[in-house]
Parts: structure tokens; sequence; C-alpha cells
């Protein structure tokens, strides 16, 4: 019974292994600083793609306003850019390296180096600056070989001896950290100086092409596939002959494989993850009575929410009706610095709390706006801005 089992978590083990790579949606979520760090190093020295990152809050209005137009442009630039997202509430060692305090706050690395930022739920201006960055992207996309700089001198220097070209060559590569090439922004900016100096630029090839990656996407393809192959083969040799064992593949290709998984749970979603839209989890909704409420709470800002945390502890399963938008406190994004007790937290990050401690007590939310209150007789009336309306006695 023990050997059955073991076979059963063996073959368990291979097809897990030889599974083919999940699909990734258009914007990632990052989990932990590692796995940012990774990102950041993989798309500067492996694909060139500049990487924007959005850091939101799932309390924040502005965040919610623009999440759609981010994730819109991902897909977009399918293939020209990386967009992922920070929840900043629970990745504080990636706020606090890059000074976010407000949401959303959205940075634009280019070479794994931060290029622009903003702060705002402005769509204008995520275009614009995603745009420059694909711009700095392809200026800086270059690589000035040794042989081309060594031609460059031959012509338009040619008293320059060898050992001079190499030291140019080789602080433009300590300057670029492209592991002993030249290039990328130290490239590109060695080429403007000596155009500067002598009208010329000198010859620079591109750093990465789509073709690399398409001949890279192959050969990922073409292993996957033969590895279905493999393990075709070795099922219906196994049908008549002893049952496969760990013990039959060399350790040397298990350890291979356990490490490239790892690489890939860094800089890869989970295949059940979702996308953008599905960040902000809606909060307990109001399903309409035929009888009038026992209370309804106008505004869904600390003393509203402080009203429903009492309100709904009492029994009187209160009914919040506010904007989905959220107030002042919740909207800018800004720190909480005078409320005794509480430091080092934001006001979305606040206002989620007390929405969490509300509902955990049975109060209910309306995303709307009021925009009448008939108080002449009882049950009182609340008119909302959608047509709807709640009778309540308080």
């Amino acid at each position: 019974m023990a050997s059955s089992n073991f076979v059963i978590l063996t073959v368990l083990l291979l097809s897990l292994l030889l599974l083919p790579a999940s699909c990734r949606p258009a914007v990632r979520t990052i989990r932990d600083t590692p796995q940012f760090d990774a990102l950041l190093k993989k798309h500067s020295e492996e694909t060139g793609l500049p990487v924007i990152v959005d850091f939101y809050s799932e309390s924040c209005g502005p965040c919610r306003q623009i999440a759609p137009a981010y994730k819109k442009l991902a897909k977009e630039m399918e293939g020209k850019a990386v967009f992922v997202k920070v929840d900043v509430n629970s990745q504080h060692q990636l706020s606090s390296r890059y000074g976010v305090r407000s949401m959303p706050t959205f940075l634009f690395f280019v070479g794994g180096k931060k290029f622009k930022e903003f702060s705002g739920a402005g769509e204008q201006q995520l275009r614009q600056f995603t745009d420059q960055s694909l711009l700095k992207a392809e200026r800086e996309n270059v690589e000035l070989p040794f042989e081309n700089l060594m031609e460059y001198y031959a012509v338009n220097d040619p008293m320059k001896a060898e050992e001079d070209v190499e030291k140019v060559h080789k602080a433009c590569a300590k300057q670029s950290k492209a592991k002993g090439a030249c290039a990328g922004g130290a490239a590109a900016e060695l080429g403007r100086k000596l155009n500067k100096k002598y009208s010329k630029r000198p010859k620079t090839v591109k750093r990465f092409t789509p073709q690399e990656k398409s001949k890279e996407e192959n050969s990922e393809k073409a292993e996957k596939d033969t590895g279905k192959q493999k393990q075709k083969k070795q099922s219906s040799k196994n049908a008549g002959s002893s049952p496969l064992t760990l013990s039959s593949i060399p350790k040397e290709d298990l350890l291979a494989e356990l490490e490239k998984r790892n690489l890939a749970e860094a800089l890869a979603l989970d295949e059940s993850e979702e996308d953008d839209d599905t960040s902000f989890p809606p909060p307990s909704t109001y399903a309409p009575s035929s009888f009038p409420e026992r209370v309804v709470i106008i505004g869904s800002g600390p003393a509203g929410l402080s009203a429903a945390v009492y309100a709904a502890r009492a029994g009187l399963k209160p009914v919040v009706v506010a904007p989905p938008m959220g107030g002042q406190l919740q909207g800018k994004g800004v720190d909480v610095e005078n409320y005794p007790g509480l430091f080092n937290v934001t006001g979305p990050e606040v206002v989620s709390k007390m929405r969490e401690q509300a509902m955990m007590f049975g109060t209910v939310f309306e995303g709307d706006v009021v925009t009448k209150i008939e108080t002449d007789e009882r049950p009182f009336k609340v008119e909302l801005k959608e047509g709807k309306r709640i009778e309540t006695h308080a």
C-alpha cells in the first residue's frame, strides 16, 4: 500500500513539473519585495521593457477610479511595457522605500531605475508618462560593441591608442552595469558626447529585439512539447513495467527544475489570480426591503462609521449611504497623524478597518448620493440620486 501511494505521488510530481506556464494577467500583483526586485532586474537585463507601478489601497476612492483606465492601458501596451500594482497596506517595505505617502502613486522604471513619478488619478498624465517611458526605453535599447568603438576612433581619431579606447569602453560598461557591455543609457550618453565632439555617432546595435524574445518563447514551447512527449512515452512504458520512481530521475535534473520553478514563482502570478478589476472586494451591499429601516446613516467617514459600529452592535442593522469614492480621508490617501493611538497609517487604511468592523456587526452599505430627505412624517424618506428611496425610522 505504501509503495502504491509513493508511485502516485511520484506521478503527480512529474505532472506538476511538466505543466505549461500560466497566462499572466495584464496587470500583475506584487506579493513581496523579492518578487518586485526580481521583476525589475529581469526587465532591465533581459527585455528592456519599462515597468509601470501602481501603488494603491483597496479603500482608496481615486484608486478605484483610475483602475479601469490603468488596466486598459496595460492591455494596449502588452509586449511594450510591464504593468504591476502594489498594495501599500500589505507591502510597507516597498512603500517606504519609494516614499509613497498618497494613493494612487505611479512610478515609472526604465532600465531598473526610477524615471518618472506622480500621484493622483490622472489618466492623461498616466498615458503621457507611459509614452515618455517607452521613448526612453527605445533610446536606451542600444549596445556599443568594443569593435564598433575601435572602428569609430580609427576613422574619427586615428591617433587614439587602443588602450585608451578600451578604457573608454570599460568606463561605459561599468556605468551601465550590463555584465561587461557598454549598453543602455550609458551607451546612449557616450554616443551623444562623441557626436558632439566629432559630429558623428558610433555605430550601435539593438540590445533587445523582438526576434530574440520570440526565439526564447519558441524554445520554451519546444521544451514543453518535448516534456509532454517524454511523459507520454514514459507512461506507456510504465504501463507494462515497473512503476516510475524518483530514484530513476537524476538528482541534478530535479534540483535544476526546482530552481527554475522557484524563480518562476518569484516572477509570475498563480494561474487562479484575476486581473485588476477584482482587487477591490465590494462591501456588504444594501438590499431594498418592503419595511422601513431602523437607522440610516448618511456618510461613511470616521463619524458615520463610528455611528454605524455603535448602531450595529445595538442590533439596529444600520444602512450607510455614501458614494463608493469615499470622502476626504479616504479619497486623499494621506497619512493620519492627528488621531490618538494611530500612527504610520493612511486615511484609506483607517476607513477600510472601520468599514470591516461595521460590516462585522451587520452594517450594510448603499453606494449612492442622498439628494433629498423628507422628515415631515414617519417613517422618514431618503431620496437617492439613482432614483431609489429608503424609508427609515431614524
